[in-house]
């Protein structure tokens, strides 16, 4: 479920998975990127299955009460929030290095939701540049929803993925996204750009100019919020789980 990208550079890793997977009956990757690279890098030939996406359970969970007063009593104020692990391939400092630049120039309050490794690295930035007031870290929860629902735009810092699923349940929520172009998913997810807007990993100056043309542009960009909602048809769970059962019934000859 994640992207050779993040793993091919170990090359310990990289011969492990190249005799692992040639064991395999059927390898199953959730991405047509991820395919192409598991053929470009490995030359392994697999099948895309995307991941199931259960819109129902996410818009129940969604309507679940929540007072947060940070986004609540700033309704003018743009709201952004990412969730992820705090850790090196999610990036989030990108998005604060991104948050920093523009906090003189649009107003604005971001919330990270998430836990790891790099929380302290991240607390560490949002004191020492004065951004205590505009971003808050949240602890991980099973129910990020009820977050994501209070927000105007959810931002993907990662430096690789496989199909991010919290794209596709921002979307499923109808919010605008703002990702990353990395391995693999996201400009699968968003077409190209034209369900979302695109920044090049880690360039937190195109990241900044991104969400000031969001928070200026917000009645033009209903139409790319539109546009990725239609296409999470691909992603339906009826649709892809039975991909999966397909997969398992010619396996076994059933």
């Amino acid at each position: 479920n994640s992207s050779p990208s993040g793993w091919s550079q170990n090359k310990f890793k990289l011969f492990f998975f190249k005799i692992i997977l040639k064991l395999a009956d059927k390898i199953i990757v959730n991405s047509l990127e991820f395919k192409n690279e598991m053929k470009k890098k490995l030359k392994i030939k697999t099948q895309c299955i995307y991941n199931p996406l259960n819109k129902k359970q996410i818009l129940k969970l969604s309507k679940k009460k929540l007072n947060f007063s940070f986004f609540d009593k700033n309704k003018k104020k743009l709201k952004i929030i990412n969730i992820g692990r705090y850790v090196e391939q999610k990036d989030q400092l990108t998005l604060l290095k991104a948050l920093n630049l523009i906090k003189n120039r649009i107003d604005f309050r971001a919330a990270i939701v998430g836990k790891g490794v790099k929380e302290y690295e991240l607390k560490n930035f949002i004191s020492e540049n004065n951004l205590k007031k505009k971003v808050k870290l949240l602890n991980f929860t099973n129910n990020p929803y009820k977050y994501l629902i209070k927000s105007d735009i959810f931002i993907l810092s990662s430096i690789f993925e496989g199909l991010p699923n919290v794209v596709l349940e921002a979307i499923t929520l109808r919010k605008l996204v703002i990702s990353s172009s990395c391995p693999t998913g996201p400009k699968e997810i968003l077409k190209n750009g034209k369900g979302g807007l695109l920044f090049k990993i880690k360039n937190f100056k195109e990241l900044a100019k991104c969400i000031i043309y969001a928070s200026k542009n917000k009645k033009m960009l209903n139409a790319k919020i539109k546009y990725s909602y239609k296409s999470l048809k691909r992603f339906d769970s009826y649709v892809n789980l039975n991909k999966y059962l397909n997969v398992v019934k010619k396996i076994l000859n059933v």
